[in-house]
């Protein structure tokens, strides 16, 4: 069976967030660390604006991770 695309389980993270999760979900499901991404960002928006622009549309259409079943579920 074929794995998914690591798009597809993309969502944000919820242990290693500062602002929404966006750059610790990039950490998680790519092997670039969650730092180089925050870095990035932040060049992309000291060069022009578009890391913020970009962010935002992620932090609104990346969805939260869904809470994991604990198996206490009668």
């Amino acid at each position: 069976m074929k794995d998914k695309n690591w798009l597809q389980n993309f969502t944000k993270s919820e242990t290693d967030r500062w602002i929404a999760g966006i750059c610790g979900g990039l950490g998680e499901q790519t092997p670039v660390p969650s730092w180089t991404w925050r870095l990035l960002f932040v060049l992309l928006f000291l060069i022009g604006g578009s890391g913020l622009l970009i962010y935002i549309l992620l932090w609104i259409f990346v969805p939260r991770r869904p809470p994991a079943a604990d198996g206490n579920q009668v």
